[in-house]
């Protein structure tokens, strides 16, 4: 019996353990930028990573983005490159890497770096100096990164 006990304890606390996020300051990038594990341990859902990136309040991507899977939404924008076949083009590591800090993967790009909260100018200091002073939250969680990734990974043509 205490065997058991001890068993399931530990499962929980492992299944606990996995099922938390990764904090944005304790995100691990390659040399190149990637990041090789999943930031929640769950796999993306594409369905959602679609609506992340087509909504206005989340992701807007397709603001500078033009998505051929996304036609249903409007305006597309042409600043960014077009994502048809993103999925081709860089692995599930690499996506995720350019969608936390893109910035850290092309030097000088005016894409945000959705799940950064340090090391930048702080919203509001380059126009009227009263920046908020406290902690600011990622633009995006962990989990819609992941379905950001899962989504783009499907877009191989």
């Amino acid at each position: 019996m205490r065997l058991t006990s001890l068993t399931l304890a530990a499962l929980l606390t492992a299944g606990t353990a996995y099922a938390n996020p990764v904090a944005p300051a304790d995100v691990v990038f390659t040399e190149d930028g990637a990041i090789e594990a999943s930031l929640t341990g769950v796999a993306g859902d594409p369905e959602m990573g679609a609506k992340i990136m087509a909504s206005k309040k989340m992701g807007n991507c397709i603001a500078c983005h033009a998505v051929t899977a996304l036609n249903d939404s409007p305006f597309h924008g042409e600043v960014g490159p077009e994502l048809d076949g993103v999925g081709e083009r860089w692995n599930a590591a690499e996506l995720r890497g350019i969608l936390a800090n893109a910035k850290g993967v092309y030097d000088g790009t005016v894409m945000p770096s959705y799940y950064k909260v340090t090391g930048f100018i702080r919203p509001g200091d380059a126009y009227t100096g009263k920046a908020p002073t406290a902690p600011l939250d990622p633009l995006l969680s962990a989990q819609q990164i992941e379905d950001v990734v899962a989504f783009l990974g499907t877009l191989t043509e």
